[in-house]
């Protein structure tokens, strides 16, 4: 279907149905492991104490986790930070005391000079509140997303980015449950990232589509989608080629201390440019879209009224 004849079109919605079904198996077996295998929450979130130390020389994380673990502290979640001599130690529990028992227990067992450099502690009480005004964060941001593009576009196009909103950032979390990563304050940050970035490429689709539907006098929802993709679909992948790029670049050499925001940005960008192409618009034939939806309403003082 074109208006332009030498036009060519790339049918995207051939493989709707394929792709509904693969995102339902996506989205349920993510919701089954954050249900019954949950997320690995970081210090930020479960209370603990961060240690920063200085070796005067580089050393593994390995050993250090070796040696904690050889103490009975089991828990101990070591990394590097911005290099192989700033080490982070993270453990979990509710004593204010352990970071000085544990830098004189890693400083015992170093022929060297170990410098603390930071101690923080987090309390379970604060990590509880981050983990609820993490999530409330999250439903705000959708609920205003749904009202800036109701606004902006149609009720049904609202409904559509949301949902395909809470599809990518569900699939995303469900990937970290299921590697066991840890999800902690960067990641949420990331999860807040994904969400502006699908939305972005979401409403670019979208705006084709609305263009499409009042330009063309011919053609069926579906192809008008067809067309508004085949339109985006350089944009689309320029933009996520380019983005992965540089987050494959922080996730290769950017260290332990930003992996997992890097891991959920990559996963989120790969979902999310799924998402707009086969989830976004094919929601808006699950709602029926039709060409009245979009039509601009004539004004009663811009009606003929001549004899």
């Amino acid at each position: 279907m074109t208006d332009k004849t030498d036009e060519k079109i790339i049918n995207f919605m051939r493989l709707r149905f394929i792709a509904t079904i693969l995102s339902v198996v996506l989205v349920a077996g993510s919701i089954v492991s954050l249900a019954t295998k949950g997320l690995s929450w970081g210090l930020d979130f479960t209370g603990g104490t961060l240690i920063e130390l200085v070796y005067d020389n580089p050393v593994s994380t390995e050993e250090i986790r070796e040696q904690l673990v050889d103490s009975g502290y089991t828990d101990a979640v070591v990394q590097e930070f911005g290099s192989a001599q700033d080490i982070l130690v993270r453990m979990p529990g509710e004593d204010p005391g352990l970071a000085r028992v544990l830098s004189e227990l890693l400083n015992d067992q170093y022929d060297g000079v170990v410098e603390v450099k930071r101690v923080e502690f987090v309390g379970p009480q604060v990590g509880e509140q981050l983990r609820e005004q993490g999530g409330l964060g999250m439903l705000l941001a959708l609920g205003m997303v749904m009202l800036y593009i109701a606004f902006r576009f149609q009720f049904k196009f609202s409904v559509g980015a949301v949902l395909a909103l809470a599809h990518d950032s569900i699939i995303a979390m469900g990937l970290f449950s299921v590697l066991g990563i840890q999800f902690d304050l960067t990641v949420l940050a990331a999860i807040l990232a994904l969400v502006g970035y699908s939305l972005n490429d979401t409403i670019i689709v979208y705006d084709r589509v609305r263009e499409n539907f009042r330009k063309r006098r011919k053609g069926s929802p579906v192809e008008i989608i067809n067309v508004s993709l085949t339109q985006t679909l350089g944009r689309t992948l320029a933009t996520s080629g380019t983005t992965l790029m540089v987050l494959m670049a922080l996730f290769l050499f950017g260290g332990e201390m930003i992996n997992g925001f890097a891991t959920m940005l990559i996963a989120g960008v790969l979902v999310g440019t799924y998402s707009s192409i086969y989830i976004a618009s094919n929601l808006l034939l699950y709602m029926n879209i039709s060409r009245e939806d979009l039509v601009v309403p004539v004004k009663e003082d811009e009606v003929d009224e001549r004899p």
